[in-house]
Formats: structure tokens, sequence, C-alpha cells
């Protein structure tokens, strides 16, 4: 990547840490209204960013995924720019955290890097009413994997080896697996420092995906939004991870490329099999994504991700964060302002600000669905 796109995704990843999302949301058939602002925009459309109103009005409530915090972020900003007297507020907690707040009917959508399970949609049609919930992807990218070693500033690891590393098997930054893959680099006799999430996380899962597909002998765990392995550190939020990361000399961390881009962080370029390592981007992680197929039914979008690509230029290690809502049983004085705000989302602005900031657009096949689909929320 140039150094100029280089700087151009810093400066874009910085200023979203420094936006504040104010959102409110009323989960379908939540009792949360509207309270805190007046207004709306009816069907108008804004000068400042396209953004189209569409009767708007008040607080939307969201929560979940961090991993798109820094999207949410850009979203909002320039939404509430343009549709005076709405308030956007997207808490963000994690993936595991935000479904079980929409399903308790306090946000009126999640974000979550997971798709819904079985049991949590059925739990949904408790607050959806007449429907239940389902899957919009949303954001696509990578899951960088960040590290901190002074005096290393390019590393390559594959996917037995970074297994054996977050199970805390290989132990050394200049174990021979390590040193295989980077042939002519000083790696120092010190303790790898592996920090992983402490709360349910969708990335976490994700990461478990592609370690369990890719290196099946080496990672024995299922694929959960609970860390799984014994050893290394948690910390909270990919925020946290990112912190550690940037600390700690010896750390290594997974978080949304992003935060690494934000705070300077190196990342691992991953040997998949293909004809050179692949650098974590936007561009890589498209590649990647742009294979998904489409495994929900009916108005369900969720996909299924290939993280065995072994393309050239393709990054295995992607997510695809949902926008999780109500396909039925809104409620009446919210459900504008949530098409309208996830109408800019998916829209041709919105998703262009994703490769602004570190993430992967939608692929425009699936992304067509998306519209759809959120055009027929009712």
């Amino acid at each position: 990547m140039k150094l100029q796109r280089k700087n151009r995704l810093r400066a874009t990843a910085l200023g979203a840490l420094a936006v504040s999302g104010a959102l409110v949301l009323t989960a379908c058939g939540s009792d949360n209204n509207s309270e805190g602002s007046t207004g709306g925009n009816g069907g108008k459309t804004s000068a400042a960013s396209n953004v189209k109103c569409d009767g708007a009005k008040g607080q939307l409530l969201a929560s979940g995924s961090s991993a798109q915090k820094n999207a949410m972020d850009l979203w909002a900003k320039n939404y509430m720019a343009g549709c005076s007297g709405v308030e956007i507020n997207y808490k963000s907690s994690s993936s595991g955290e935000g479904i079980i707040a929409f399903n308790q009917g306090t946000v009126g959508f999640a974000g979550s890097d997971s798709a819904l399970k079985p049991e949590e949609v059925a739990d949904s049609k408790k607050v959806c009413k007449t429907g239940q919930g389902i899957n919009l992807p949303m954001v696509g990218g990578p899951i960088a994997i960040g590290y901190h070693l002074e005096g290393v500033d390019n590393l390559t690891l594959d996917a037995p080896t970074l297994a054996k590393i977050f199970d805390t098997k290989i132990k050394k930054w200049n174990d021979p697996a390590i040193a295989k893959l980077n042939k002519g680099a000083k790696l120092p006799d010190k303790e790898i420092q592996p920090f992983h999430r402490s709360e349910d996380s969708g990335t976490t899962q994700n990461l478990g995906k592609y370690l369990g597909a890719a290196a099946p002998s080496d990672w024995k765990y299922e694929a959960e939004k609970k860390w799984p392995a014994p050893g290394g550190q948690a910390a909270s939020n990919s925020s946290g991870v990112a912190a550690q990361v940037k600390q700690v000399d010896g750390s290594i961390g997974y978080f949304e490329l992003s935060y690494a881009t934000s705070q300077s962080i190196p990342t691992v370029d991953i040997a998949t099999g293909a004809a050179a390592p692949v650098k974590a981007s936007s561009e890589s992680a498209s590649k990647a994504i742009a294979a998904a197929k489409i495994k929900g039914t009916g108005k369900d979008l969720a996909l299924d991700l290939d993280y065995t690509t072994k393309a050239d230029g393709a990054y295995p290690i992607v997510l695809v964060t949902y926008e999780v809502v109500c396909d039925k049983g809104n409620k009446a004085e919210t459900l504008p302002t949530v098409k309208s705000f996830l109408n800019y989302t998916a829209g041709d602005e919105g998703q262009k600000l994703l490769g602004d900031a570190g993430y992967a657009p939608i692929p425009a096949e699936i992304n067509a669905k998306v519209r759809e689909t959120i055009g027929s929320l009712s």
C-alpha cells in the first residue's frame, strides 16, 4: 500500500476514534421511545451528505460489536449532520452483549460479528412479535494480527504457527517455526505475550473459525465467542487488546485493521499457500469476502466465508459484521429512523467510507440484497 494511502487511512481512523456515537434505538417491540429529540426531515434528502432522512426523528439506540465501532462512529457523525433532530447512539461492547440487548428489547438493532444462532432467532421472536431477527451484512474487513516486537518491522506467520502461539505452545519469538517463516530476520530470545478478548466476541469466533479451518491439527477448539485456550492475557474489546499490544514489547493480539492503523501497530503477513504472504488490507479482505455465499434463508442474509482461501492477494482472516434487525414487528414510531439509517450505511456513500477507514465494503451483489431487505422492513 502506498505511503499516501497509509497516511490517509491512519488519519481517517484516528478521526473515527475521536467521534462520539450517540444513538438511541428502540428495539423491535421495545417501549423505549424517542423522547430526547424532536423534529425530523420528512422525506427530504440532506444536501450535506445525500442522506435520505425519510421521516427519521428522535433517538435510535443500538449496541454490539466493537469490530465495527469506527465505522459506526463515522456513519453516525455523517448521518446526524444530514438529518437534523436525529440522534444515533451506538454502544460499542461486544457481539454477545449486543445480541442479548436486542433480544431483551433494549435496542433497535444490534451489531454482531457472527450470525444469529437458531436459539437466538427463537428468542428474537418474543421481541419482534410478528417477525424475527435477521442478519444484514454491513461491514467487512480483515482481522489484523498485530504485534509489538522491538527491532522487527516485518513478520510473516501461517495458520499452524498462529494456532500454536495463541494456544501458548510456541512461547519464544525465536522459535524455529517462526524463524523458518522469517529467514534473515533478527528474532529475539523473548517470551511471547498473546492477548485475547475478555468478553464474548464475534472477532474471537471468526479468528477461531480461521484457525480451526486452516490449522485443524493445531487448533482443537470449537469456534465460540468466548476465548477457549488456556494462557495468554485478556483485555476488554478490540480497543483494549490493541492498547495492550501497543504498550507491551513481545506481545501479539487480534483486532480489526482500523485499530492497528489508528495506533500504528505493525501487522502480521499471513502465509496462505499463495504465491506470496498476504498483508491485511481493505483490498485483500475484499478479495476473500467476494467469494462469500449467502447461507441464510428468506430475508436472512448470513454469509458463508472461506477461511482457507489460497487465492493470490486474498487475506483469509476476515469477518463480516451484521446489523441484526427485526424483519417484521418494528415499532411504527422508530421504524423510519431504523430504515433511514441502515439505508445510509448500506448505500454508496456509507459503503465508500468503509474502505477509507480500513474496512472492506460488502460485495455489490450481496449489498443489493441488503438494500432490498432494508426496504421491506416493517
